[in-house]
């Protein structure tokens, strides 16, 4: 750069604190896509756990032992499990609540179901 010659800026008067100014606007809606997006993960999360557990639970009624015992063993935290049998046919359903990420929102629940059939020569299911 030659001497004596001013440097330019690459914004004008007016312009100086237009970053600030666009942050401040687009800080708000990068925080709730965040929110959004780990509240999406664990709710993911916790179907796939809801979804394993009422496997489990259908396969443990359907061989004869406690399925409500065996769901419980693999539902996430506060689930609730539940094991019907019609006929030769096990349904486990097991629904959870997912907490959004603050304390004041209210909560949605997943749910997971498997069917299996009941085995031949077991003692009968056992919900």
């Amino acid at each position: 750069m030659r001497r004596g010659v001013a440097r330019r800026r690459p914004w004008g008067p007016r312009e100086r604190g237009s970053f600030t100014a666009e942050l401040a606007a687009g800080l708000p809606a990068l925080m709730l896509l965040l929110f959004a997006g780990l509240t999406s993960v664990d709710a993911v999360t916790t179907r796939v756990g809801c979804v394993d557990a009422a496997r489990e639970a259908a396969l443990a009624a359907a061989r004869g032992e406690p399925g409500v015992a065996a769901g419980t063993r693999h539902a996430p935290a506060g689930a609730e499990v539940t094991v019907t049998v019609t006929g030769d046919l096990v349904t486990a359903t097991v629904r959870a609540p997912v907490r959004a990420l603050g304390a004041r929102l209210p909560r949605f629940s997943v749910s997971g179901v498997a069917v299996a059939a009941v085995e031949p020569g077991a003692p009968g299911p056992v919900p």
